[in-house]
């Protein structure tokens, strides 16, 4: 069996910038347990898969340790090799996913524009041991949606936090986002997704649909 397989180096205009993601284009779907391992082989955060079905494509994510049921870079990339590598000529693609309708378009500059589901993060209260886990001393809130959104104020601890993995394991949520306000941008985060076997992901397209509701 031999698969095209492109890495594609999501939300950048240069080499080794943004976050990369492994795409295979496939005639037909391979067994789950080849999909992961493929995953598991390419060892980035994402590895994406899709088939046509019709005028749409189904299109799947695995990390190399879990199938996940949104990817956000992925998505982008997925469209990128369609459109720049598979000459794709439709002006919107339309992915059937286990999250549903995702669209991805073009314009005339060759932008690619993402149509995402917005997620409402719903605040909470802190698990025992979860700012420990993180290094943090304090925190202004926590959310969540498919993730946890740990919110402070303080912009310059983001870069310096060196996380528990294992202990950030044991919450039962997809990952574990902390953001603060930024200096020049609007909010700064980091994401951290050890329970579905990415310890660190560059840039989390996905957690920006609960991040963008939430600062906006």
């Amino acid at each position: 069996m031999q698969l095209e397989i492109f890495q594609v180096d999501a939300f950048s205009a240069v080499p080794f910038g943004g976050n990369p993601a492994a795409v295979i284009p496939l005639e037909q779907w391979l067994p789950d347990d080849v999909l992961q391992r493929i995953a598991e082989e390419n060892n980035l955060s994402e590895t994406a898969y899709f088939v046509r079905n019709g005028e749409a494509f189904d299109l799947r994510w695995f990390t190399p340790a879990v199938e996940v049921d949104l990817c956000g870079h992925a998505t982008l990339a997925a469209a990128w090799v369609l459109f720049e590598q598979l000459s794709e000529r439709a002006e919107v693609l339309r992915f059937n996913t286990r999250s549903g309708e995702l669209r991805v378009s073009r314009d005339a500059d060759g932008l690619l524009a993402m149509d995402f589901p917005a997620k409402q993060p719903v605040v909470q209260d802190f698990p025992a041991g979860l700012l420990e886990a993180l290094g943090l001393i304090e925190a202004r809130a926590l959310y969540r949606t498919d993730d946890f959104i740990v919110v402070i104020d303080d912009v310059d601890l983001i870069e310096g936090l060196k996380p528990d993995f294992v202990a950030l394991s044991a919450f039962d949520v997809r990952g574990i986002a902390v953001t603060a306000p930024g200096r020049g941008v609007d909010f700064v985060t980091r994401w951290f997704g050890p329970r579905v076997g990415v310890n660190e992901d560059p840039v989390t397209g996905s957690a920006h649909t609960s991040l963008v509701p939430y600062w906006a």
